[in-house]
């Protein structure tokens, strides 16, 4: 029996059952098939076959659990990245299922690989000091520093994620009366988020720097083209460095964009806007979601702490024992 190919299975998922049958929005796209891209490179390093010339029935489930591992191991990221990175692999093979049914034992296999259970830990955000210092660390003078203060201060400002702010185009950002950015969000929700005058004068102060038209890039790179996420995980990183030099609490951070977009959430959340609002600002399907902006605010649970009435309870001085009875009752 010849083997069954998984090229043209792997073709037939994306075109058929993503893009036409479920309408996958762009980002589920992207991220599925960042996941397939990493996999095959796994796999052509561990079976030493390209990835145009693999059978189904070589990506088994030890294959995969070792390329989780080794995303994990050597890309550092998080088990809720490896979790979704197994829930991209599970679609395929659901689908796999429908398509070639002879291979159910290897498919069954692959399909009862747990997920990473995790500690939810308290969302990361900077305060105000930390990010006037990693605003004021591009080099104004430079074109891509311009570019990049540009960026952060609008992930500062309206909370949009990575994949939202790199495919920024130049027809989605409104700089008149109203002054707004577009953007299509998880879930193909689209949403309009204001922008403050201070944002909308560098938006169309770095845009009017270059010729650009309506369908180009807000945030291109020095080729034109759009910058990918890599690339604006690198340049915040980078700047967190130089900013920590004049704000030493950020040594003891690791901010990403994502970090940025809790920022606002925080600030907006400080402010007394309400969590519906913030929920509606950032995108968010539940407003349950923006439950844990309120788990880290410690100023509002402070706030809260202050109106409560105190315990009573009497204070006394700590006197130590009589260090000869202290001896005999230590012995």
């Amino acid at each position: 029996m010849k083997p069954t190919s998984l090229a043209p299975l792997l073709e037939r998922f994306f075109t058929e059952r993503l893009m036409r049958q479920r309408q996958a929005s762009p980002h589920t796209i992207a991220s599925y098939r960042d996941t397939f891209r990493l996999l095959l490179q796994h796999a052509r390093q561990q079976l030493r076959k390209e990835p145009a010339e693999l059978a189904i029935d070589a990506i088994d489930a030890p294959l995969i659990s070792g390329f989780l591992d080794h995303l994990e191991a050597n890309r550092r990221i998080s088990a809720r990245s490896r979790n979704l990175r197994l829930t991209a692999i599970r679609s395929f093979f659901r689908y796999v299922s429908y398509e070639e049914p002879a291979h159910s034992l290897q498919i069954q296999r692959i399909l009862a690989l747990p997920s990473k259970r995790y500690s939810k830990k308290l969302v990361p955000f900077l305060d105000r000091p930390e990010v006037d210092a990693l605003l004021a660390a591009p080099d104004p003078q430079a074109w891509y520093g311009r570019r990049d203060h540009a960026l952060i201060l609008l992930a500062v400002q309206t909370g949009l994620r990575l994949s939202e702010l790199t495919s920024l185009r130049c027809g989605d950002v409104h700089l008149g009366t109203g002054a707004h950015v577009r953007c299509l969000g998880k879930g193909r929700r689209e949403r309009c988020t204001p922008l403050t005058k201070q944002a909308a004068t560098v938006l169309k102060a770095w845009m009017q720097s270059s010729i650009q038209t309506p369908d180009g890039w807000v945030f291109p790179n020095a080729r034109g083209g759009r910058l990918s996420s890599d690339a604006v995980q690198d340049l915040v990183a980078k700047y967190c460095i130089v900013a920590a030099k004049t704000c030493s609490s950020l040594r003891k951070k690791r901010v990403t964009p994502h970090v940025l977009r809790h920022t606002v959430a925080m600030d907006l959340l400080q402010a007394g806007v309400d969590r519906s609002v913030i929920a509606l600002w950032l995108g968010h399907q539940s407003v349950e979601t923006t439950q844990v902006y309120l788990n880290a605010n410690l100023a509002l649970k402070e706030q809260i702490l202050a109106k409560s009435s105190p315990y009573r309870s009497h204070y006394h001085r700590f006197k130590p024992e009589d260090s000869l009875l202290a001896f005999l009752k230590s012995l």
